[in-house]
């Protein structure tokens, strides 16, 4: 298999600038000759054809039939309890029910149950579902007959749509919603830190952080049963070339980062993205989780379920199941199937066709008959697959003999020169660190018997309510701070935030800012949440309890009153050798022994009552 070029030397070759023996990037960046280059891509978009089951393979075994036709845009799908299946229809901005009375495999009744306009991302659990659409989060109660009762808003201020505005969700294991908001654009800086990230939510709305960044659009995501792994396929980026950037698998961990928009695939860079501040591009890589598995560029993931039921045969039980879109700019087409992704031990092991026929090529014409969008498992074991575009929903069944079933179908992977689909090294599910020293402030831990550095505020008064602007949910601005020089020996300095008033995990962090150099003794208002800090020259911010870096304001519960803001500033008699984005536990253990003064400055604040 050939590896996957980076993207000057993939498009110098594809242009037919240069021969395979390209100078290293850093080389060509410093040569005048290869300063401009050029950047081919493809546009391939298959015509369309009429929808049918008719010409599509699938393993021994398996049969495929339509399930439903006529639907106009069926999009993301679930199923409740008792077989109801339930689709959202993006354009139409509505849910549909179906339901299969007689047990044919083809539904016989549907019914619209609730209206939104871009409705798109669905889950069930129990009799709940969860609905959603670009910013707003919905949820309601599924009733005997399948209908809904009216839907309860719990989030209305979900990031602004932009390039990938599909939000999807799945309920976890804990009961807590993950919700996937993808990124405005094809590669950016986001200045809204909930874009291209997965957030957890409480199913009642509540405590919305964000669990992990960097991640551009992962439509498909879900948890591994064996293990409970959170694995979801990310889309990559566009026009970096035919066989770049693939599609990525990952393990999505929390607190973690994937890369986007800087690093893409196994540690791979985007030249015209460059990270914030001073931060090169193998900072970026080092604080960045790489994919444990990659699939063929632009080939568009989009619903995944594990198999859960028992109707298919063992070896096809615990796997995961995607629908493949299919891309827009390759040559040759990529996507426009089902895929299997085969599980061991809770671990991705390998990627297979699972339905194909979907695209044909004949005489250097290709033609497609459907665009997938959804995937769900049925009640019955079978699999529901929906097709946007030609307005229908297939369903996959088994119907073979499973003693016989273990020999597979042809499962050669559909692998074009320069790609590289493939299982890397998966890596431990891990989670944050909040609560590790619950109910005890950060003073408390690294206690001194230096001087104080009369910490104070030009926006907050010690002991008074915090002004509005600094709430979290009002304009997020971090106070002025400013503090006395610290003793001699003083290398630089830590400033903290803390919420120990919360009830599960405390203390919530609010902020961690450090390395301020040792002349800098006061902080203006309204520092910017990027992993470094151009008017603090070698500062860097790390993570706070929210999920993001920098700062991140008051916002206890509603009703909860008032709860103190402990902001806290320690001198130190080191530079800290820790990267941005460190957490409170790292950074209390790299400053034990090095504090020479601190002090604090408190600050109350009470979320009003919803209007």
């Amino acid at each position: 298999m050939k590896p996957v070029l980076p993207l000057f030397a993939l498009s110098l070759l594809a242009s037919g600038l240069v021969h395979a023996q390209t100078p290293p990037v850093p080389e060509q960046l410093k040569d005048a000759k290869f300063s401009n280059v050029k950047i081919d891509g493809n546009v391939v978009q298959p015509q369309a054809q009429e929808p049918s089951a008719s010409g599509l393979s699938v393993p021994p075994g398996f049969e495929i039939n339509v399930f439903a036709k006529d639907l106009v845009n069926p999009r993301m799908i679930a199923v409740s309890d008792n077989g109801t299946v339930y689709v959202t229809r993006r354009d139409i901005g509505d849910v549909l029910m179906l339901r299969d009375t007689n047990q044919d495999g083809e539904a016989d009744e549907r019914k619209v149950v609730a209206n939104r306009p871009n409705m798109h991302g669905i889950a069930i659990d129990g009799d709940t579902i969860y609905l959603l659409t670009i910013k707003s989060l919905y949820k309601s109660t599924i009733k005997a007959d399948g209908t809904l009762e009216p839907l309860t808003r719990l989030l209305d201020d979900l990031p602004d749509a932009g390039q990938h505005p599909n939000r999807t969700l799945v309920v976890g294991p804990d009961k807590n919603l993950y919700v996937s908001v993808g990124s405005t654009c094809n590669a950016c800086a986001e200045y809204n830190l909930e874009n291209a990230t997965m957030l957890r939510v409480k199913p009642d709305g509540s405590s919305r952080k964000v669990f992990a960044s960097g991640l551009r659009n992962t439509i498909g995501f879900g948890f591994e049963p064996a293990k409970g792994g959170l694995y979801g396929l990310d889309h990559g980026i566009d026009w970096l070339g035919d066989n770049v950037q693939h599609e990525e698998l990952n393990l999505i961990q929390a607190g973690k980062r994937y890369g986007w928009p800087y690093i893409y695939g196994d540690g791979k860079v985007n030249p015209p993205d460059q990270p914030p501040g001073d931060l090169t591009h193998q900072d970026w890589a080092d604080q960045s989780v790489n994919p444990v598995g990659l699939y063929v560029p632009h080939a568009a993931p989009m619903q995944m379920a594990f198999y859960t039921g028992s109707q298919f045969p063992e070896q096809y039980q615990g796997d995961a199941y995607v629908a493949m879109r299919g891309s827009w700019n390759r040559r040759p087409p990529s996507g426009y199937e089902v895929v299997r992704i085969r599980f061991e031990d809770g671990q991705p092991v390998e990627f297979e066709p699972f339905v194909t026929g979907f695209l044909t090529e004949q005489n250097g014409e290709w033609t497609q008959s459907a665009r997938l969008a959804g995937l769900a498992q049925a009640k019955d074991g079978s699999l529901l697959i929906s097709d946007d575009t030609g307005g229908v929903m297939y369903r996959i069944s088994y119907a073979g003999d499973q003693d016989g079933a273990d020999a597979p179908a042809d499962m050669t992977l559909n692998n074009t020169e320069g790609t590289n689909l493939g299982m890397l090294e998966p890596q431990e599910l891990i989670d944050d660190d909040s609560g590790k020293t619950p109910n005890k402030l950060t003073n408390a831990i690294l206690t001194t018997d230096g001087p104080s550095l009369e910490l104070s505020s030009t926006d907050i008064d010690e002991g008074a309510t915090i002004p509005d602007q600094h709430a979290a949910e009002e304009d997020n601005v971090s106070p002025a701070l400013l503090w006395q020089a610290g003793p001699a020996g003083t290398q630089s300095y830590v400033v903290m935030m803390e919420d120990p008033d919360v009830a599960e995990n405390a203390p919530f962090v609010h902020w961690l800012l450090y390395n301020i150099p040792a002349d800098t003794t006061e902080l203006s208002t309204g520092i910017p949440g990027s992993p470094t800090l151009k008017q603090v020259k070698g500062a860097l911010q790390g993570a706070n309890h929210h999920g993001t870096l920098g700062y991140y304001g008051p916002r206890p519960p509603r009703g909860d009153g008032a709860h103190s803001y402990h902001f806290q500033v320690f001198a130190l008699d080191t530079e800290l050798d820790l990267p941005f984005g460190a957490s409170r536990s790292q950074l209390l253990d790299a400053m034990k022994g090095h504090v020479l003064a601190s002090d604090e400055l408190i600050g109350t604040y009470a979320r009003p009552a919803k209007p």
